[in-house]
């Protein structure tokens, strides 16, 4: 499918040092945090929206599919090929183009990275929210793409509360721009809106119009830890009762602690834990003392067992040190992990966990959990040791039931980590086939050929 026309075509946009065809590049460049894709045909690294514009554009003309590429974190298959073709990889647009004091945004490339971004407003006295938790690996275009969230989105929501416009490519090539700088912008559809989470099927994007806040003055960190996962869920239903918005609120339990502790080689928490609760609470200094003494209260009406609360920086840190070193302390369990990030209504918080407490037993697998109790958000871990005779396919059950149950809640198949190809072949389980039409009726106004991005969100 690639010829050597559409080669050197691209080689002339972008340059020779700038097209990537190394074996063991296509390959890294086919994966994601999944580790799963195919390999590419070529890489290519544009240096500008003009050329993006003019890659994209040849590729269509050649009918190549082509697929666009940001830090390469993500846990869906969002952005690797699966039809090999072009990867656009976006790492060369990776500038801060302004921090807009007065007007409270910024304008960036996608390939900020997201916590180099957080690092530069906050020098300024600003704040943006949303933190997931590759923050130091994770780029804005991608965030943008997913529509990512993290521990912050309770009390100040997803990445699509922060998208002001968009400057993108479209597939056959013309370059588009959406919203604008002003806060208020009803001029015809929201096509803004519409891109925050297409997951790059429907247009490329290189430039982000970013909304910020000021900085927090304030912030106060406290850790509970309970006997068991219901306990920890009731402290929850607690902080709501009495009028708490946290900051961040994140539950982890008890076989996520342990892993932990085995990676980290230290104690994590009192022997006996259950569950445990992260809290924080920010604002004006006045309210985050009130507050917190609010959070003290209720997570000990909920019956904790132990109560923390971090005195300064460093003891904040320490507090925190749980929630990062999770990821990977869970290579620990299984080889395999099957990640999931179902959310469901925050009352039925407790019925996902007695859903998953339900999959362990039929399962017979280990099933960790951890995450944003807050809105709703938990990651649901699968782990497999795929030597084991069986365990795959009572794995890939256990997540079929999974994923039935939490519609059945009222909840969705991901919350942040998007659909991708890993999930495609389930989203009829929470979609109807009126919804599903609808969107790929929207994804062929945009590429009447099918060739951004292929194989993504929709099954088959």
């Amino acid at each position: 499918m690639l010829t050597s026309a559409l080669r050197v075509e691209l080689e002339r946009i972008v340059g020779q040092d700038h097209v990537i065809d190394d074996p063991a590049a296509l390959q890294r460049y086919g994966t994601d945090a999944m580790n799963r894709g195919t390999a590419a045909d070529l890489v290519v690294l544009p240096g500008s929206t003009g050329e993006v514009s003019q890659v994209a554009r040849a590729c269509y003309a050649a009918k190549v599919p082509f697929v666009p590429r940001g830090g390469g974190t993500g846990y869906s298959g969002g952005a690797v090929p699966l039809r090999g073709g072009v990867v656009i990889s976006l790492e060369r647009l990776n500038r801060i183009i302004e921090i807009d004091e007065e007007n409270l945004l910024a304008v960036v490339e996608p390939s900020v990275v997201t916590g180099d971004l957080q690092a530069a407003v906050e020098r300024v006295g600003l704040f943006y929210p949303p933190d997931p938790a590759s923050l130091r690996q994770s780029v804005i275009g991608g965030n943008v793409a997913e529509c990512a969230g993290g521990p912050r989105a309770f009390k100040y929501g997803t990445t699509k509360r922060y998208v002001l416009g968009l400057e993108a490519v479209l597939p056959t090539g013309e370059v588009i721009e959406t919203g604008s700088k002003a806060v208020k912008n009803v001029v015809g559809y929201d096509l803004t809106q519409l891109l925050v989470g297409s997951e790059g099927t429907l247009a490329i994007i290189t430039r982000v119009i970013l909304r910020l806040l000021p900085r927090p003055p304030a912030v106060a960190t406290l850790r509970a830890t309970f006997a068991d996962i219901d306990g920890a869920v009731a402290a929850v239903t607690e902080l709501l009762r009495a009028r708490v918005i946290p900051a961040t609120l994140e539950i982890i339990d008890a076989e996520c602690l342990e892993s932990v502790a085995r990676y980290t080689g230290a104690e994590m928490a009192p022997a006996g834990t259950g569950a445990m609760l992260l809290v924080e609470v920010d604002g004006l200094e006045q309210a985050v003392s009130e507050e917190i003494i609010r959070v003290d209260a209720a997570v000990r009406t909920a019956g904790a067992r132990e109560v923390l609360r971090a005195s300064n920086e460093a003891e904040r840190q320490e507090l925190w040190r749980v929630r990062r070193e999770l990821s990977p302390s869970l290579k620990l369990i299984a080889p395999v992990k099957f990640n999931h990030d179902v959310v469901v209504p925050r009352g039925r918080v407790p019925q996902l966990f007695d859903l998953v407490a339900r999959l362990r037993r039929e399962s017979r697998l280990k099933i960790p959990c951890f995450g944003h109790a807050g809105d709703g958000n938990i990651h649901v871990n699968i782990m497999v040791d795929p030597g084991e005779e069986g365990a795959m396919d009572r794995a890939q059950e256990a997540q079929v039931s999974l994923f039935r149950g939490v519609v059945a809640l009222e909840g969705s198949i991901s919350g942040e980590h998007g659909i991708g190809f890993a999930k495609a072949p389930y989203i009829a389980l929470e979609l109807s086939p009126v919804e599903i039409d609808l969107m790929q009726r929207v994804k062929r106004v945009f590429d009447p050929e099918g060739l951004l991005n292929p194989g993504k969100i929709f099954p088959g």
